[in-house]
């Protein structure tokens, strides 16, 4: 079983969340070889140099940027897609529903000739084999704003590299030389993550406030306010497999993202995995039960309980070994057999080309049609 991965061309000139997840899971189930007796031989896709037919399957990361035309072309050559869409949790029935109307009067304003980001998603959530969200939360917005069956959809989370399970603070304290308490975020820094608010709360508590990213040209100015505030440090960007990156996990107090506005962040289960209790926003979904005692969810403008949830996980540190239970079993290995066995369920039942062929010439959807009705 041959399978290519793929997403689109300008993703690998940065480095973030997306890339960590398309290159751990290439070498999570390459080492796997096989699944259920099956030999498997997975690798990520030159569409310069490789046609996509060459593989029993392929798997689509991210439904924008244009990805719908790979899943079109798959379907084409009838080639089965699984397609990861990384939708935000955000949509649902009231959003989709005004993303249909606007895509219905932008296609009349312009004879058809310029669709939405919103119809190019539906498209390729429509010509999908099979579909993956990371949460249950992402799984209901795919179903709720794009009118997908949740039979279509399958949860396979992301994983944790095993450098977080074993990850020691004393070589983040003795780097830094920070020795009592302090809170971290890891991510891009921007008014977006509001790392600001967040580095204003912390020093009216006087606690430390560790920031590892880096910030695009467009928030420099952004970044030089955040630096400002007192008691904040900036480390800057750190590689994933960096031994000081997993140290700052474990080292951390409390590691905070109160206002991540996207899918299921990989950041909440590395800071778990290295024994540290989790602020994250009220929507936030993990899917882990009797989770109170390590990860506490407040509104992101909710200054007073952000603060409260801050100095309770401080005063009253759960074990470390109690918080990395919570996630034993989110590691990449475990995640790979299952999206294995998930690809060979696929590509065994996998349509004809004209079954496939019949599915691209339908015609296009009407929010007033049956067709839209899941």
């Amino acid at each position: 079983m041959r399978i290519g991965i793929l997403s689109y061309p300008m993703l690998f000139q940065r480095e973030g969340s997306l890339q960590i997840q398309m290159r751990e899971t290439i070498r999570a189930l390459n080492e796997l070889e096989r699944i259920d007796g099956e030999p498997i031989a997975v690798e990520l896709v030159d569409p310069c140099r490789s046609r996509l037919d060459d593989y029993d399957l392929v798997h689509v990361f991210a439904a924008v940027h244009g990805n719908h035309r790979i899943v079109e072309a798959a379907s084409e050559l009838g080639v089965p897609v699984i397609l990861s869409p990384l939708i935000s949790p955000g949509w649902n029935r009231s959003s989709g529903t005004r993303a249909r109307v606007a895509d219905r009067l932008l296609s009349n304003l312009t004879a058809w000739n310029v669709e939405t980001s919103y119809a190019q998603t539906r498209r390729a959530l429509q010509l999908a084999t099979h579909i993956v969200a990371l949460g249950e939360a992402e799984k209901r917005a795919i179903g709720d704003a794009f009118l997908v069956s949740p039979s279509r959809i399958r949860v396979f989370p992301n994983g944790i590299a095993p450098q977080f399970f074993h990850a020691d603070g004393a070589h983040f304290r003795a780097r830094t030389g920070i020795t009592g308490p302090f809170v971290l975020m890891v991510g891009s820094i921007g008014p977006q993550k509001n790392q600001l608010g967040m580095a204003h709360a912390l020093s009216e508590m006087a606690l430390p406030f560790v920031l590892i990213g880096e910030a695009r040209e467009r928030d420099q100015d952004y970044l030089a306010q955040v630096r400002q505030v007192r008691g904040v440090t900036c480390i800057g960007k750190l590689r994933h497999d960096d031994r000081l990156l997993a140290s700052a996990f474990a080292a951390a107090s409390v590691f905070a993202l109160p206002t991540q506005p996207g899918v299921l962040p990989m950041t909440v289960f590395e800071a778990l995995a290295a024994g540290t209790p989790v602020v994250t926003s009220a929507d936030s979904e993990l899917g882990m039960a009797d989770n109170a005692f390590a990860l506490r969810r407040v509104a992101p403008d909710d200054v007073t309980g952000l603060k409260r949830a801050v100095m309770g996980f401080i005063d009253e540190p759960p074990e470390a070994a109690r918080v990395r239970a919570l996630v034993r079993n989110y590691t990449w290995d475990r995640i790979a057999q299952d999206i294995a066995r998930c690809y060979a369920e696929v590509v065994g039942a996998a349509p004809g080309r004209a079954e496939m062929t019949a599915l691209l010439q339908r015609p296009p959807f009407s929010i007033n049609s049956s067709y839209n009705r899941p």
